[in-house]
């Protein structure tokens, strides 16, 4: 029954914002008037979400297909690695297993980030109106790992990358917008 609920929000989410045409995350949200695990967690998803909103607004083709060398992802196949570990934020939000989606490599840059950002807005609310972060488990398969395990692993890389984007545009040509204030999680007028 909570997984029936959780979905509808989900999906009531997602709603409202392609009925409203405007994603999470152009502005972090206000804070919670509390401390605890999970509005501390859902705050660092919070910080993800308006990285990733401003790394990935505005990018062109010319920006997706850059790569530093042949070695390195471009910052489309950088996006793709974001989206799935959004997936694998949310499920761990969900308490679900997570297994290989098919069909994402078919999804647009434009539908990609939208959906990234979907996962992390809903991940943050799920965990904002929780009280007990232990309840939230990374499972994959038999195995199940502490959320202690979602936060150094998917969070912190998801953060890393969207460091990789805002470098790789930049090196082709279209930096970060300078107004995108990631201390106060707003645009500085």
């Amino acid at each position: 029954m909570k997984y029936i609920g959780l979905l509808i929000l989900f999906f009531s989410i997602t709603a409202t914002m392609a009925q409203e045409d405007k994603l999470p995350y152009h502005e972090i949200p206000d804070y919670p008037d509390v401390y605890n695990a999970c509005t501390v967690a859902a705050r660092m998803i919070d910080g993800l979400g308006f990285r990733y909103y401003w790394a990935t607004e505005g990018l062109r083709d010319k920006d997706l297909s850059y790569k530093p060398n042949e070695e390195a992802r471009t910052t489309d196949e950088t996006i793709d690695h974001i989206f799935r570990l959004s997936r694998t934020i949310l499920n761990s939000t969900l308490n679900i297993d997570n297994r290989k989606n098919d069909g994402d490599e078919i999804l647009s840059f434009k539908e990609k980030r939208e959906q990234t950002l979907l996962n992390l807005k809903t991940s943050a609310d799920i965990l904002r109106d929780a009280s007990d972060l232990s309840q939230f488990k990374l499972i994959f398969g038999a195995t199940e790992f502490p959320f202690w395990n979602n936060i150094n692993g998917p969070i912190e890389d998801a953060i890393w990358h969207c460091g990789q984007i805002v470098s790789f545009r930049r090196s082709s040509g279209n930096p970060f917008n300078s107004k995108a204030s990631l201390f106060t999680g707003k645009l500085k007028d």
